[in-house]
């Protein structure tokens, strides 16, 4: 692979959160450092003949803090949740007027779209008619309209989609907004992904896969990735959303830079709809590639965040990857799954894991993997189990790994702030 020695960089300048952990950066990152577990039992619609009662919902979200009471009333949760993670990450990153609006992008993928506008579509024709079902269906349903939504209320007119790689989407997402930087195309993108899966439809069709957990009567300890009692993972949902700019660009507006994205592979297992390679092959092609991008070696990692989802078969491969490409330093880099903590967002996953990333380099701090009680030989990991960990070393660069249904593979590199990039305090 040649990676050119003119490569631009490309960094983070603003984050932005809405999850099961908080509704804003600092309160999800507070909550993650706490090891805080966010599943709880479903009491807003039936669960009665549902394998899976439980989910890690967004608690206190008011659409009204972020949109017009009009606009939260048509606009399905999942492009709430972005267009709010979007304001908070724009306003971080000091986004005005003197940008170009034509030089800056959105990116912003979903796993599934607008599911409840689907589901509340699909129950007024079925008990009523097919003139009942909302006229803004058809527009709120598509999985692209965050990223149209969020491109009308910032005013950005550069490049504009949606990916939609199940949940590997948001670190796709980034990985695709990187690269239209680095080749020219753009010089900012607001970058990540969002999902609003958790509804009575969501939830039948998951579980009926058999990945999802039945731990209904103890949800605070039914998310436990790389633990030998896991039973599958446990539905979150939610926004990630970053401000992506070339280094060059970030510079001359006088942007604080909080990481490089470095690194970027992209693989496909070519194998099964559902269950990875066991040999995970596809998983560490992808790792290798955003290592090489990185211009790094294994050893220069200091931590994973993995894709860690609390089902036996992915973990497993996982585990697995990790150790082919790190070789003896899989024994010592610490892993852990957020996930444990707010669950899987589906296609918004690797966008808010990728800001936890962010955060732990800033802070030197690692979110612990919870519910961790019982080792799995078969996931010999330093999985940072339970408790947050704060390291003496400063964390250099993290890996980042997002695996999705259709064998979808993403790895993202993020790395600390170099030395030459823009000064680490911005416009205040």
């Amino acid at each position: 692979m040649n990676v050119g020695a003119h490569r631009p960089r490309v960094v983070v300048t603003g984050l932005g959160l809405v999850c099961p952990l908080g509704v804003g950066v600092e309160a999800s990152w507070l909550a993650a450092k706490k090891g805080v577990s966010t599943a709880s039992r479903i009491e807003d619609f039936a669960t009665d003949d549902l394998l899976t009662k439980i989910a890690c919902r967004v608690p206190g979200f008011d659409a009204a803090d972020w949109m017009s009471l009009k606009q939260a009333r048509r606009w399905d949760p999942n492009i709430q949740y972005a267009v709010a993670a979007a304001r908070q990450a724009a306003d971080a990153a000091h986004m005005d007027d003197s940008l170009d609006p034509d030089r800056c992008g959105v990116l912003i993928g979903s796993g599934i779209g607008g599911l409840h506008t689907l589901e509340v579509g699909f129950e007024a024709m079925i008990t009523r008619s097919a003139m009942r079902v909302s006229p803004t269906t058809g527009a709120m349903m598509i999985p692209d309209m965050a990223a149209g939504q969020v491109a009308i209320e910032l005013g950005l007119r550069g490049p504009n989609f949606c990916v939609v790689s199940a949940c590997a989407t948001g670190s796709h997402a980034l990985g695709e907004a990187s690269e239209i930087i680095r080749r020219g195309d753009a010089d900012l993108m607001v970058a990540g992904a969002t999902e609003a899966g958790v509804n009575r439809f969501g939830l039948a069709a998951f579980h009926r896969s058999g990945a999802m957990s039945t731990r209904n009567d103890d949800p605070k300890h039914a998310s436990r990735p790389f633990e030998r009692d896991r039973d599958g993972f446990v539905m979150g949902e939610g926004a990630g959303i970053l401000v992506l700019e070339s280094e060059e660009h970030a510079r001359a507006r006088g942007a604080a830079v909080l990481a490089e994205l470095a690194g970027y592979g992209a693989t496909a297992d070519a194998y099964h709809q559902t269950a990875p390679r066991e040999d995970g092959a596809g998983a560490v092609s992808a790792m290798r590639r955003a290592l090489v991008k990185a211009e790094l070696a294994p050893e220069d990692i200091d931590y994973v965040n993995a894709h860690g989802t609390g089902t036996p078969l992915n973990d497993a491969a996982e585990s697995g990857a990790l150790h082919a490409v790190f070789g003896e330093h899989a024994k010592h880099i610490p892993v852990s799954s957020t996930k444990s903590m707010h669950g899987h967002c589906m296609g918004a996953a690797g966008g808010i894991e990728a800001v936890l990333c962010v955060l732990a380099m800033r802070d030197g701090v690692l979110p612990p993997t919870i519910n961790y009680e019982s080792p799995d030989p078969a996931c010999a990991l330093d999985v940072v189990p339970n408790v947050a960990r704060t390291v003496a070393e400063p964390i250099r660069a993290v890996l980042s790994n997002s695996f999705g249904f259709g064998g979808h593979n993403a790895a993202l590199v993020l790395r600390a702030p170099m030395p030459n990039s823009a000064q680490s305090a911005g416009p205040s």
